[in-house]
């Protein structure tokens, strides 16, 4: 069975951080893009960061360059989205997604070409 779960959302300060893990199962995630998304409810699913199969292949909403990090580990089939400097504005459920990519093929935010979708992870920045 193909899955993806996040974690590591929770109640942070404002200024603070968050690292957020998507665990792959079922699937080798070497083949597969993978993105960050974001919602709050009553507005739209946002992308936030993307990381293609190269690991040096990322990207970013404008409203996180700089504070956030995604990173890769294969071999533990896991990808991260490292959250600095948190605001209050980012305060949302952060969903992970993957898709098969040939090699060098730079990921997109566009969540409609994401196959497979976490369940989601709240994050909640506030004082």
């Amino acid at each position: 069975q193909l899955q993806l779960v996040e974690s590591g959302g929770g109640l942070v300060q404002p200024g603070g951080s968050l690292r957020l893990s998507c665990a792959a199962s079922g699937f080798i995630l070497d083949y597969y893009a993978i993105g960050w998304f974001r919602q709050v409810p009553g507005k739209e699913r946002e992308g936030v960061s993307c990381i293609s199969r190269s690991p040096r292949s990322t990207n970013y909403a404008e409203f996180v360059k700089g504070r956030f990090t995604i990173s890769r580990d294969n071999a533990k089939s896991t990808v991260y989205l490292q959250m600095n400097s948190l605001k209050p504005e980012d305060t949302a459920i952060y969903y992970c997604a993957a898709v098969p990519i040939v090699l060098f093929k730079p990921c997109v935010f566009a969540s409609r070409e994401y196959d497979l979708w976490g369940q989601g992870t709240q994050v909640t920045v506030s004082s």
